[in-house]
């Protein structure tokens, strides 16, 4: 077991945590704990992350939340105990850091069952949490809409339903609400599974309905019909930063894991002045709760809708393939193929943050690669290689597109207003006869429709190979 320091939330909030584990203007102290379980031979590859890295991203997501984080540890296990998950002499040797630290909460990176939690819980005289519990937590603060507080309410629910059992003895009570960090609550276990059941039921019928309205909306934005680019990648990835970058916005970016949590669309217009809809969406992590990713399907048909997705990797972190993979494995679950480069770009971001080597093997690495498998180094916070990423998106788009040259009479008025709404007027020129010459774009489907009524001619699209 390692001991990798202390670090302390620069916010000073308790989180919502029980007041006997904090006092007023400080924050809840926490240990961090990351069980390491020995690997070898085959499995050792490319995906797996250090114990360092796994470290690092735990603290991180204590930070998140503005927990004190008074001590961090790596536990190697051979095996996991049904009863406390670590072995009895790793228990006694965190009860001893939490002692010592004073911590009035124990965060274990890793999926405990509500024995396991209950049983630490007693053995450390302290609150513990797993992973799960902390990541819907941040979620439960990040959430501004309310399609996304109903969504991680949701996930709270059916998280806290299977651990209604028997804690904190001293108290004689059970736990209760939605909250995990707030503290034991009072009502009977029956009462509660009532209770809970209940209300998960209503919210996912105002859920239904707010998947209705996305529906409807995703239907007027296609008769607009502006293109859709969604951005994906890993938490802390910096998609928010290139998002501000490309729309000039200002959605919450720092170096914050879930930074952002709530969808957000914005009009881009790109270097052949055509506009598209970008859209920033929370980002993915590894062992992301499956209670998440049902409850924010809804959110997440933003990108099972694009026409393209830009998956965003920050290529500075040690851990940047395996972040990779779990990104595609959150994809493949959404049924997006990681390997269809037609529709997905890899934008390898934060290229600022390497050094000269770094940047060599890097720029060699993306000459290697063909096509459109080929990734897009940029950074976001410099805006190195955006002019690229924007060129490289208006080819793409414009291959499934058709342009069209149409003219109209000055008086039809109706025609041009309809052109402006079921197509993407890429130029707009007055003739000396006062005829108006339009370039359009407009998906194939919709192109012979166009032909007919304006008697519009094909033209090569702009940036087509």
């Amino acid at each position: 077991m390692e001991l990798k320091g202390s670090r302390r939330s620069p916010a000073g909030r308790t989180a919502g945590l029980p007041a006997e584990h904090a006092t007023e203007g400080d924050a809840t102290r926490v240990v961090v704990i990351v069980p390491h379980h020995a690997r070898r031979g085959a499995e050792e590859d490319a995906t797996r992350r250090t114990p360092e890295a796994r470290l690092d991203e735990a603290v991180g997501l204590a930070l998140a939340i503005d927990l004190d984080v008074v001590a961090a540890l790596t536990v190697s296990l051979s095996q996991v105990r049904p009863a406390t998950y670590l072995g009895t002499g790793k228990v006694e040797e965190v009860g001893e850091q939490v002692s010592a630290n004073e911590a009035g909460l124990v965060f274990v990176d890793a999926p405990l069952s509500p024995v396991q939690q209950r049983n630490l819980e007693k053995a450390w005289s302290a609150k513990v949490i797993d992973r799960t519990a902390l990541i819907l937590e941040i979620f439960g603060q990040r959430a501004r809409t309310k399609e996304g507080v109903l969504q991680v309410e949701l996930a709270h629910l059916n998280y806290q339903r299977s651990r209604l059992v028997r804690s904190w003895t001293h108290l004689e009570r059970q736990r209760g609400g939605f909250g995990f960090l707030g503290g034991p609550g009072e009502t009977q276990i029956e009462a509660d599974r009532r209770l809970i059941g209940e209300r998960i039921v209503k919210i996912e019928r105002e859920l239904e309905q707010v998947k209705r309205t996305r529906a409807l909306h995703r239907a007027s934005r296609k008769k607009v019909p502006y293109p859709i680019v969604a951005l994906v990648g890993y938490t802390n990835a910096g998609k928010s930063t290139l998002f501000n970058r490309l729309t000039r916005a200002e959605v919450r970016a720092q170096d914050l894991l879930f930074a952002t949590l709530d969808p957000t669309l914005r009009a881009v217009q790109l270097s052949g002045g055509e506009r598209v809809i970008l859209s920033d969406t929370v980002g993915f992590i590894s062992d992301l709760p499956t209670q998440l990713v049902a409850a924010f399907r809804a959110t997440l048909e933003e990108v099972i809708e694009a026409d393209l997705i830009l998956h965003v990797r920050d290529v500075s972190h040690e851990d940047a393939e395996a972040q990779a993979h779990d990104v595609e494995q959150v994809l493949s679950d959404l049924d997006i193929d990681p390997a269809d480069h037609h529709r997905l770009i890899e934008v390898w971001n934060k290229i600022d943050q390497l050094d000269e080597d770094g940047r060599t093997r890097l720029f060699n690495t993306v000459s290697r690669r063909e096509g459109e498998a080929r990734p897009i180094p940029v950074s976001a916070l410099t805006g190195e290689g955006m002019d690229t990423l924007l060129a490289t998106i208006s080819t793409r788009l414009g291959r499934d597109r058709v342009m069209l040259s149409v003219e109209l009479e000055a008086p039809d008025g109706e025609g041009l207003s309809w052109l402006y709404r079921h197509s993407e007027v890429m130029d707009r020129r007055e003739g000396e006869d006062g005829r108006l010459h339009l370039v359009v774009r407009v998906p194939e489907d919709r192109a012979e429709h166009i032909e007919r009524r304006f008697g519009a001619r094909r033209m090569k699209a702009r940036g087509a190979a």
